[in-house]
């Protein structure tokens, strides 16, 4: 057995193509990728449209904000929905929106309504769409494919995704160019019923909570707490942001550049779009082997040095052929920096909390690029499109340097999913779901030569749960008993107490044995369970209404 194990591949880094071994991870990808297929269509007829009806840049730019900021407004949204519904229902009816809008959209151009914002509307609702399936169909990864195929089944959503690119754009240029806008839009529409038939056949089994579901601001509060007590997550997505706001300027601004400096049709700019595709997709079967092999602090500056090569050649080249080996560089560091910051959000997320983190993840990376689109886009009107990409190189070698500061950690091994073990303690009062507020102490007897080690640990301990769920942590020294230290802390109700245990970790589990094994009483340390109750004035008595007399 050891060998066998010793032989096989690495639990972190499995082959790229593993999870295609599950079936329904394998219908609802190959569906994506159908989808996908007739949205990169789409985009290339939106974008082309758009560049021949406006002669304003920053009105071509902003298919790209249209396309994106539904991301920043509803992802956080999306991502509780995700957590606290069938992630299956949410991802379906994501699907839906994008079909019917698509279809409206196919409609209006056909019958001639071709207005700019008229476009950029319904290109925002669409997006919508793909807004609330995001979340849901990122989390769903964990739940379908092993944990340790998570890696690679992240990267297979950026290689599908990249590879489609490859053929997508070119097919989009020659249906725009052969066919006509109404065709390319049709088939776009077409394109979106297939994973809304394929996620309404397959099935998967999703581990249930005990417990009631949240109401969705709370859901909404306890993402954003966890994500803002993980210091690690906070750098993947500050680093994620700004290299959405730098980048983004290669494809924003490439329907221009294909316009006016390399004066070609949808064909070259579909063309270009296949280099950038090529590069991504060579990128991302390549990325288990770069994985293992380099840092991801290291990935993301190569990722970074990449894109500003390829913003600065566009800026400088007027050849066809110098544009797509500089796309198919930019888009090699493209889908490098996506999947392995992907990657590290998903693995760093418990399961209670995965919607949300990936939600808050893309609401400010897309926030960024929708920033980035409007910013770079308003630069080339403004000033010229070699000032917007040389721009855009020099911004992408800062985030680069920015590993300084935000610097990228590896994301260790331990298992973060809850180990969801916990018997509940025996009261003596009748409480409700929603009794509360409940406030817990925990008694420690610490003899002095312990102290330093035992206020490390509660250092740890107060960010362990506060994340997932613990309101006003605070720990307190008997000034009569000095030896005698008191862990405080609050949650609303009664769930909420329950709720907090059952999301605790192994490894937190691990730091609470830590905690105890510096307490020096006889017996272990002593927890009180209490609930607050108010001491202002009394209420007084509610007088029943009386019913109308049915005589």
């Amino acid at each position: 057995m050891g060998k066998v194990a010793d032989a096989g591949p690495d639990p972190i880094s499995p082959t790229t193509f593993a999870p295609l071994r599950t079936p329904a991870f394998r219908s609802i990808w190959l569906a994506t990728q159908v989808s996908s297929l007739g949205w990169l269509m789409q985009t290339v007829a939106i974008s082309w449209l758009m560049a021949t009806i406006s002669t304003s840049d920053l009105m071509v730019a902003l298919v790209q904000t249209s396309s994106y900021l539904p991301a920043f407004i509803l992802s956080v949204f999306a991502g509780a929905m995700a957590d606290n519904f069938s992630r299956r229902r949410v991802m379906f009816a994501g699907r839906c929106i994008m079909a019917i809008v698509s279809a409206i959209l196919t409609a209006s151009v056909a019958l001639g309504f071709a207005d700019p914002w008229m476009i950029l509307g319904l290109s925002f609702l669409i997006a919508c769409g793909g807004a609330l399936n995001d979340p849901a169909w990122q989390a769903s990864v964990g739940d379908i494919v092993d944990r340790r195929n998570v890696p690679a089944a992240v990267t297979l959503l950026a290689v599908g995704f990249n590879t489609v690119r490859t053929v997508g754009p070119a097919l989009g240029g020659i249906v725009v160019a052969s066919f006509g806008l109404v065709t390319a839009l049709a088939v776009t529409t077409l394109s979106y019923l297939v994973p809304l038939v394929t996620i309404w056949r397959c099935k998967w089994k999703v581990r249930s909570s005990p417990l009631p579901r949240e109401s969705m601001m709370t859901a909404i509060y306890d993402g954003v707490r966890f994500t803002a007590m993980s210091s690690e997550i906070k750098a993947l997505i500050a680093r994620g942001t700004l290299f959405g706001l730098a980048s983004i300027a290669i494809l924003a601004l490439l329907p221009v550049v294909v316009r006016d400096q390399l004066e070609g049709g949808p064909v070259a700019y579909g063309t270009l779009m296949a280099g950038f595709g090529t590069g991504a997709v060579f990128a991302g079967v390549s990325n288990g082997v770069f994985r293992r092999r380099l840092s991801q602090e290291r990935l993301m500056t190569l990722a970074c040095v990449a894109c500003a090569a390829c913003s600065l050649a566009l800026a400088l080249t007027s050849s066809l052929a110098v544009a797509a080996i500089a796309l198919a560089l930019g888009g090699a560091g493209w889908v490098t920096a996506w999947s392995g910051v992907g990657v590290t959000v998903q693995l760093a997320s418990p399961r209670w909390v995965v919607g949300r983190t990936i939600s808050i993840y893309y609401a400010l990376i897309d926030g960024g690029i929708a920033a980035g689109s409007w910013v770079w886009g308003t630069v080339a009107q403004n000033y010229s499109l070699t000032v917007a990409l040389e721009g855009s190189a020099a911004a992408l070698l800062l985030v680069a340097a920015a590993g300084f500061l935000l610097p990228l950690r590896e994301r260790p091994e331990s298992e973060p999913d809850p180990l969801e073990e916990f018997d509940t303690p025996a009261v003596a009062l009748d409480l409700k779901p929603r009794s509360g507020p409940i406030v817990i102490k925990i008694e420690y007897l610490v003899p002095e030569r312990n102290l330093e080690a035992f206020l490390d640990l509660m250092r740890e301990r107060r960010r362990v749960q506060s994340r997932v769920g613990a309101r006003h942590w605070t720990l307190q020294r008997n000034l009569q008993k000095p030896m005698q230290w008191t862990e405080t802390f609050r949650t609303p109700t009664w769930t909420d107490y329950l709720r907090l245990n059952h999301r605790l970790t192994e490894g937190d589990k691990k730091l609470e044995e830590r905690v105890f094994q510096l307490h020096a009483g006889e017996h272990p340390p002593l927890m009180i369970l209490s609930i607050e109750r108010p001491t202002g004035p009394a209420r007084k008595p509610e007088r029943p209404v009386p019913y109308p007399s049915r005589h």
